[in-house]
C-alpha cells in the first residue's frame, strides 16, 4: 500500500463524517470509514505482505489516520446531538411575551394568587410598617429547635400539645417537619448572639404541621406567623399593645383584640389573645361558637429558660412572642365560615378572590 492511497482513503473518510447532516448518516459514515470491510481495515490487512521496515511505517500511519478519524466521528456526533437537542427545545418553546390587552376578553381564564398567600404578604407588610423585619426558616427541624430549645425536653407533657409528623432521619424521633415557627426563633437568637446583633425585633411566617383533624377552623397543614422581640426593659404592657395595633390595622378599627390566661412552655406568663369575630361582629355564630370572639393565636413573654438554651442573658434582655394563623387570617378577613374551603380546589370558591 502506497501512501497516496491512504491519503486518498483519509481525506473521503474525513468528507463523509464531517458532511454528516444527522446522526444516523454519521453512523453511517463512521462505519465505512472504520468499520470491518473499510478501506482501512482492507489495508490493515495488507500490511503482513509488506517488509518489515514497510510495515512499520505503515502501521504507524494507519494508527494515525485511525486515531483522527475517530476523533471527528466523536467531534461531529456532538456536534450534532447540541443541533437536534436545540432543535427539539425550539420546537417545544412557548411564547411567554405574548400580552393580552385589558380592552380584550381574557379568554383563558388566567389564574392568581391563593389567598393564603395574598395574606400573608399583606400580613408581612402590616408588620414592616410597624417595624419589624422578615424572617425565614427550614421546615424540617431537629427535635431540639422544635421542642427541646423552646423549654420542652424529652418525655415533656406540654409536646402533647402537639401531635407530631417525625421524619424517617437520623436517630428516632430526632427529626420533625415543625409543629409551629417558634424554632425561627432559637435560630434567630442564636445568630444575634453570634454576630452582636442584638436587639431583635422580628415576625417569622411559614408553612407548619400537625395531626390536627380538619374542621371549620384548623387544618392539618397550616400556614403560621410569629413575631419575636428581644429588648431591654420589654414589658408584658408592649405586647399587649403590639397585638392591639396589629388588630386595627389589619381587620379594621371596629375589630379589637383581648387576651386571657393560658399556658405555653416556652412564655412566662402566656395569653391567648382572641379577635371580634369578623363574621358576627361580635353578635355570635356557628364560627365563633356563639362567644363573639375567635382565638387568633398565643402569645407571653419569652420564659427564661428560653433564653438560656441560646446563651442570652435574661438578666439583661427580656422579650415577648406572638403567633397565629394566616389561614385564619383569611377566614375572619374574608368570613370564610369552613377553613377547609382553602384546600378544596373548588375554583367556584377561588374565583371569588
Amino acid at each position: 500500500m502506497t501512501t497516496p492511497d491512504l491519503a486518498a482513503i483519509r481525506q473521503e473518510a474525513v468528507d463523509a463524517l464531517g458532511s454528516a447532516p444527522t446522526g444516523a448518516e454519521l453512523r453511517a459514515a463512521a462505519s465505512a470509514a472504520l468499520g470491518k470491510r473499510s478501506p482501512l481495515a482492507e489495508a490493515h490487512r495488507q500490511l503482513g505482505s509488506l517488509d518489515p521496515d514497510a510495515r512499520k511505517e505503515a502501521g504507524r500511519r494507519l494508527a494515525e489516520v485511525r486515531a483522527e478519524l475517530e476523533a471527528l466521528a466523536e467531534r461531529r456526533g456532538q456536534e450534532l446531538a447540541a443541533a437536534e437537542r436545540a432543535a427539539e427545545l425550539d420546537a417545544d418553546r412557548l411564547d411567554l411575551t405574548e400580552v393580552i390587552p385589558d380592552a380584550v376578553p381574557d379568554r383563558m381564564g388566567r389564574g392568581h394568587h391563593h389567598p393564603v398567600s395574598v395574606t400573608r404578604r399583606a400580613l408581612e407588610d402590616t408588620f414592616v410598617a410597624m417595624g419589624f423585619v422578615v424572617a425565614e426558616g427550614p421546615e424540617i427541624e431537629t427535635d431540639w429547635y422544635n421542642f427541646g430549645a423552646l423549654n420542652m425536653p424529652p418525655a415533656h407533657p406540654a409536646r402533647g400539645m402537639w401531635d407530631t409528623f417525625y421524619l424517617d432521619l437520623g436517630e428516632p424521633e430526632s427529626t420533625v417537619l415543625r409543629t409551629h415557627t417558634s424554632p425561627v426563633q432559637i435560630h434567630l437568637m442564636e445568630q444575634a448572639l453570634a454576630t452582636g446583633s442584638l436587639p431583635i425585633h422580628a415576625v417569622m411566617p411559614g408553612r407548619c404541621y400537625r395531626r390536627d383533624t380538619p374542621d371549620a377552623r384548623h387544618l392539618a397543614v397550616f400556614h403560621q406567623i410569629e413575631g419575636l422581640v428581644v429588648d431591654r426593659s420589654v414589658t408584658f404592657a408592649d405586647l399587649a399593645g403590639t397585638i392591639e395595633t396589629f388588630t386595627t390595622a389589619y381587620f379594621g378599627s371596629d375589630i379589637h383584640a383581648r387576651l386571657r390566661p393560658a399556658y405555653f412552655p416556652f412564655t412566662e406568663p402566656s395569653a391567648e389573645f382572641e379577635i371580634t369575630c369578623t363574621l358576627c361582629r361580635g353578635a355570635g355564630c356557628r364560627t365563633c361558637s356563639q362567644t363573639g370572639w375567635i382565638e387568633l393565636g398565643g402569645c407571653g413573654m419569652v420564659d427564661p429558660a428560653v433564653f438560656d438554651a441560646v446563651g442570652i442573658d435574661s438578666e439583661e434582655w427580656q422579650g415577648f412572642a406572638f403567633g397565629f394563623g394566616i389561614d385564619r387570617c383569611v377566614q375572619m378577613r374574608h368570613q370564610i365560615a369552613d377553613m377547609r374551603l382553602l384546600t378544596e380546589n373548588d375554583i367556584r370558591f377561588a374565583r371569588q378572590f
